[in-house]
């Protein structure tokens, strides 16, 4: 088989093209300085129940795993009454557990529907019958949180709790996921950056992430996978555990969620400049894939999304600053 072959494509966050790929070290050899993809299976495992083939794949295996870590983070901050306002926590324990249903189908109706809307509409206009099939993979990380924020309302009306102060919890809870669904892109080999020839290049697999016109030999690119996962899991994990556990931030309700909010939109706006566009936006005309662009400048959908975010961030922080 060739190594820039791709033995499957099955979908996860805005797409996926998942193989067993290994550079020959001749290749190496001849090319600059660069990573190869490491030999990681997108499955943990697979087990064949009578005839049909069940695996367990990195990108759930992060689903849970991150959803347990920020639950608990949660749990830990609400056992704490001195951290917040009054000392007073907005939403009980129990209350956050059955708030977890809601926010998971927040996540995958929204994650979805956002994918739908935002990056393949033209196509999902004319395929109706495929907007549910989620297996088939597309979803997108902006329209996962619009669901969780309609998740979360519609739980704080029905419960009568103060929405900024629920808002607080829950991003608390949120970059353990992201770094984790981040890493699980990467070893999917999906969502990889622009062609590069920094030291730290990475030789993603596939034909697609082969396609480089203007390289020679294997073409390496930005892992921007992991310098989201550094930024939106890692530092602003760390930035809001600090602020939680060491400022009292929760003491002004709304500051975590606003910083948060302005942070990974931050994050994504920066990242997106080594990020490769979803396939459909390039063409001869536009080939830095810009969702909007006037005279070759212009913004990619991932930051066109992340810019309100931004904005209702710095709101945020600005109303929880007057609070006194």
């Amino acid at each position: 088989m060739s190594p820039l072959c791709c033995t499957a494509n099955m979908g996860s966050i805005e797409g996926a093209c998942k193989v067993d790929f290994r550079i020959p070290a001749r290749a190496i050899e001849r090319m600059h300085a660069v990573i190869p993809f490491p030999d990681i299976s997108p499955e943990i495992f697979s087990i064949s129940v009578f005839g049909f083939e069940l695996a367990l794949r990195w990108y759930a295996m992060a689903y849970i795993v991150g959803i347990v870590i920020g639950w608990r983070l949660v749990i830990a901050a609400l056992r704490r009454p001195a951290l917040w306002r009054s000392q007073t926590p907005p939403v009980t324990p129990t209350q956050i557990e059955d708030l977890l249903t809601w926010i998971i189908l927040g996540v995958i109706i929204g994650g979805r529907l956002g994918y739908v809307a935002f990056y393949q509409r033209a196509y999902y206009l004319e395929n109706h019958g495929e907007i549910l099939a989620v297996w088939q993979g597309g979803m997108a990380f902006h329209g996962g949180l619009l669901g969780v924020v309609v998740a979360a309302f519609l739980y704080a009306r029905r419960q009568n709790l103060p929405m900024t102060g629920l808002a607080d919890a829950i991003a608390l809870g949120v970059p353990p996921g992201l770094l984790l669904g981040r890493l699980a892109n990467f070893i999917n080999g999906e969502l990889w950056g622009r062609p590069t020839d920094l030291p730290w290049g990475v030789v993603f697999p596939g034909p697609d992430a082969q396609f480089c016109p203007d390289v020679t030999g294997l073409c390496a690119r930005h892992p921007s996978q992991l310098y989201e996962a550094g930024l939106e899991g890692v530092v602003l994990g760390a930035l809001l555990i600090w602020m939680v556990w060491r400022s009292g931030a929760l003491h002004r309700p709304g500051l975590v969620a606003g910083t948060f909010f302005a942070g990974y939109g931050l994050s994504r706006f920066v990242v997106e400049f080594v990020r490769q566009p979803d396939a459909h936006f390039v063409s001869p005309g536009n080939p830095l894939g810009l969702a909007w662009h006037i005279g070759g400048w212009g913004l990619t959908m991932g930051q066109i999304l992340s810019l309100p975010m931004i904005l209702a961030g710095l709101w945020l922080i600005q109303r929880a600053r007057r609070t006194t």
